[in-house]
């Protein structure tokens, strides 16, 4: 059994914008890594050479900014997504936390998933537009921005164009739940210890492995949902897709058929070396933005140094301590007046 544990010193805005903040940079920092990722599942003509050439022709073709392409929509999806996600798990912990306050890790790991699952549904026309805004070519738009992209892609392909490829998207949850729970369940085999007392640098290690074991599960639902974002006769070549289907199982067919089952896969490399960075920007730039509020908050010193300050209750959330410097403040100020008289 977990018991879920929160920094009660922080409050729920401050770790909303630490969270967005810290996905921003990472995201930003990571973004050639996603491009290549997704231009090689869709298997456009950049990829038929390599992933480093398919780099290089594409900073060739459109130039160096050209990597970052899809990023600016990535970096404005984090918000929603995050604060859906973040609204959904409380209720979802809620409803699988017994009497005395626990949850098993499997359904800790359930209660994130399925709001993962709620977040990404609400959010996936955004995802739709960062696929489009990757493959067009970036000196010959078939879409001028976000908002563009919105207006044109409902009212030429539909409503229902801004959720293609929602379906294996949905699905994909299951071998990433899997994987996820997999690896937890074997961390105290493997460092051959209780979880509890795992170091900082473990937990990394550990988070680390479970994305790179859950994203190779499920990759192939990844893939087929980028192939179905990008497939459009109203983009040039159809969107680059480098097959043609009518649906999710033909997509799936067709690419085994054409690609081989490896073509599930395609992808994947960039995909996993984009971890490592990815979760280490991120829980670096989490870590001292948190500093930064709980210094704000009045609990420690310098943000630059995790020394507490001294005479605060480190157990009082801010409000508390808010109230209570007040209180202070207030006898302090009556106890001089009453001195001075």
């Amino acid at each position: 059994m977990a018991t879920l544990r929160r920094d009660g010193r922080v409050t729920a805005l401050q770790r909303l914008g630490c969270a967005g903040l810290a996905g921003a940079l990472s995201l930003s920092l990571t973004a050639p890594l996603e491009l290549l990722t997704v231009l090689a599942q869709v298997g456009t003509w950049h990829c038929r050479r390599g992933l480093r050439d398919a780099g290089l022709s594409l900073c060739r073709t459109e130039g160096v900014r050209a990597l970052w392409k899809g990023n600016l929509t990535a970096c404005l999806r984090l918000c929603p997504y995050s604060a859906l996600q973040l609204a959904a798990s409380r209720r979802l912990v809620t409803l699988f936390t017994d009497e005395l306050g626990h949850i098993s890790h499997w359904r800790a790991i359930m209660a994130g998933s399925l709001a993962g699952m709620v977040a990404t549904i609400v959010t996936y026309p955004t995802d739709m537009i960062k696929t489009r805004l990757i493959v067009q070519n970036r000196l010959a738009p078939s879409y001028e921005g976000i908002l563009h992209a919105f207006y044109k892609i409902y009212h030429q392909e539909g409503l229902h164009a801004l959720y293609r490829g929602v379906s294996p998207a949905i699905l994909g949850a299951v071998p990433f739940s899997a994987g996820s729970f997999f690896v937890y369940i074997s961390l105290d085999k493997i460092w051959q210890e209780p979880i509890v007392h795992f170091t900082p640098l473990q937990n990394f290690i550990n988070g680390c492995v479970a994305a790179a074991v859950a994203q190779t599960l499920s990759f192939p639902f990844e893939t087929v949902k980028r192939k179905m974002q990008a497939q459009s006769p109203w983009l040039p070549h159809y969107g680059g897709v480098d097959v043609h289907f009518t649906g999710m199982a033909d997509c799936f067919r067709q690419t085994v058929k054409n690609k081989g089952v490896a073509g599930l896969w395609s992808g994947l490399t960039p995909s996993l070396l984009k971890i490592v960075p990815y979760f280490g920007v991120m829980f670096s730039t989490f870590e001292f933005c948190k500093r930064v509020c709980l210094y704000r908050n009045g609990y420690i010193e310098s943000p630059l140094n995790y020394k507490l300050t001294p005479g605060v209750d480190q157990s009082l959330h801010p409000q508390e301590l808010r109230e209570l410097k007040l209180l202070r403040r207030e006898n302090f100020e009556s106890r001089k007046s009453a001195l001075e008289n």
